[in-house]
């Protein structure tokens, strides 16, 4: 297998597994409600429905390398809608990370847990 076709097939499998962690989440289940982004296809990689966007509020950029440029990676994340970027990050023999803006992390997380107030 060519390094190209290598690439995207690490590329494509990371989209995969970030469906499936996004569909595990919401409980969506069907095909158009959450799919990878096809190769070639424009704009964010993991496309959701708007029922979907309503309980995952954002955008996904998803990289699978073994060196990112987080900082370019993130922006284009942003780049591709008006919803909040989420990048997904993974290199090989390490488990996938995900990026966000941090105050959209604690009032994200804030919302959806009282951690025992």
């Amino acid at each position: 297998m060519s390094s190209t076709k290598s690439g995207k097939a690490k590329g494509r499998r990371l989209q995969n597994w970030t469906a499936d962690q996004i569909r595990k989440l919401t409980g969506f289940t069907k095909p158009d409600e959450i799919r990878p982004a096809l190769m070639g296809e424009g704009g964010e990689d993991i496309k959701l429905s708007d029922a979907v966007r309503f309980e995952f509020p954002f955008q996904v950029e998803c990289k699978n390398a073994e060196a990112i440029s987080v900082w370019a990676a993130y922006k284009q994340a942003g780049e591709h809608g008006p919803h909040e970027p989420l990048l997904i990050i993974k290199k090989n023999n390490h488990k996938p990370l995900a990026v966000m803006d941090a105050e959209m992390f604690i009032a994200f997380v804030g919302d959806k847990h009282d951690f025992g107030k």
